[in-house]
């Protein structure tokens, strides 16, 4: 059996090691991620605003791998010349992994800016994680600003500041805006106009991934819901909750999110392979990285060639799932002794929801708008899943969301530990 090492158990490693786990005898496939599982992360703004459980969009490694080999560690080293890999494990154990192929599938961060004050105040959205918080820090703003007898306190309570205007940052502010629509009729102390959305981006324009005009459409219509967007802007300083844009502005508010993009992991520097300037893995058109023997690279990480444009692929889920499919029949013609194929997709179009009932899209040069975008957003995303169990229980919450429709999110504890400690300093002041 031909050892393939996965590195990276997101969309794009998980996509080839199914697929390779699907030719039983020919593979034995060992994937390495740092977590069990994998996130669907098109799906984090409906998690984080309630319509999504967010159990729903995780993905269990060793119960879809079923045939595979998971370990929980991170990559730390490679030896492409003794073709080994060298794992680290949570605990520190390291794990020497030969292969006769490797796969890099590491995905990409957050690209965080030297701009000071942001990791202390702060908070991304890459992970189910972020996206619980996030809708735990909107909702205990709105109890607190309920409660609050100070203007000015109240003011920076309900004001909320995202920076980063690409699909991320539009997406999470607009589903998260919604929630706190829904939930503002439980508040009879709090106005809707008392709540301030702000979204700050650095280019002249908000989307542009998308056409001038889908990215005007949902600029006006995010507009017309209050949100006030500043584009030409950038994040200069954080202080003590107070936002300094270049253009002179102060914000002061409670809570700010970071969506300002994404960058390949640092820790393809420290490897012997090569890089494009953004520190993507060179490949070349049948996914192969040029100069170093039986090493594939794909997804997010991967400067892979777009034969119709030009370029590389964009880091989206699409192209991810396309190469994967790809890789895992150029891994099977190379066990053969057969010639790989290139990599060949026209991207279909993008879309992006922007709440409930709303949504901007591009489906092969044609543009939607309103609802249809959305359901095509839902539809898309809602087959997407790599699970079909959790398709089905994402798709029937979304069928009978309505009935739920009004009803505040449960808040979620952001430390878990603190009810313990708590308890534990009152029994010892009383006693």
């Amino acid at each position: 059996m031909r050892r393939v090492v996965v590195v990276g158990g997101g969309y794009a490693g998980l996509a080839v090691a199914r697929r390779l786990c699907c030719t039983p005898g020919r593979f034995d496939v060992t994937v390495v991620n740092p977590h069990a599982y994998m996130t669907y992360q098109p799906l984090l703004p409906e998690a984080a605003a309630g319509l999504v459980n967010p159990s729903h969009i995780t993905v269990p490694l060793k119960s879809a791998l079923r045939r595979a080999r998971v370990l929980t560690a991170s990559m730390t080293g490679l030896d492409p010349t003794a073709k080994r890999v060298q794992a680290t494990a949570p605990d520190g154990s390291v794990h020497e992994l030969p292969y006769d192929d490797l796969v890099l599938a590491v995905g990409s961060i957050t690209r965080t800016f030297p701009v000071p004050g942001l990791v202390e105040h702060a908070i991304g959205f890459r992970t189910v994680e972020e996206a619980m918080h996030l809708a735990n820090r909107v909702l205990s703003r709105l109890d607190h600003a309920e409660s609050a007898l100070c203007a000015q306190r109240r003011t920076r309570m309900l004001t909320f500041v995202f920076i980063g205007g690409g699909y991320a940052g539009v997406e999470a502010l607009a589903e998260v805006e919604d929630l706190v629509r829904r939930t503002l009729p439980n508040y009879s102390g709090l106005r809707r106009d008392e709540c301030r959305w702000v979204l700050v981006e650095a280019g002249p324009r908000i989307l542009s991934q998308l056409p001038e005009r889908l990215a005007i459409y949902a600029t006006d219509h995010l507009r017309a819901r209050g949100i006030q967007i500043r584009t030409g802007t950038r994040l200069l300083q954080v202080t003590d909750g107070v936002c300094h844009l270049s253009d002179g502005t102060t914000i002061e508010s409670d809570t700010i999110v970071w969506t300002a993009g994404v960058v390949a992991p640092p820790l393809l520097r420290d490897l012997p392979l090569p890089l494009d300037e953004a520190g993507r893995v060179r490949a070349d058109e049948q996914l192969r990285v040029p100069g170093v023997h039986a090493v594939w690279a794909l997804g997010d990480c991967a400067a892979v060639p777009d034969i119709h444009t030009g370029g590389t692929c964009p880091p989206t889920a699409q192209h991810a799932v396309r190469q994967a499919r790809r890789l895992a029949k150029n891994l099977a013609a190379a066990a053969a002794g057969r010639p790989g194929r290139p990599y060949r997709h026209r991207d279909a179009g993008a879309v992006a929801s922007l709440g409930s009932g709303k949504g901007v899209a591009e489906l092969y040069g044609m543009p939607l708008r309103g609802w249809p975008a959305w359901a095509l957003h839902r539809m898309y995303h809602g087959s997407r899943l790599p699970n079909r169990r959790l398709r089905m229980m994402v798709n029937f919450g979304w069928l009978f969301h309505p009935l739920a429709a009004g009803r505040a999110a449960l808040h979620a504890l952001e430390d878990p530990r603190e009810p313990l400690r708590a308890a534990d300093r009152a029994q010892r002041r009383a006693g």
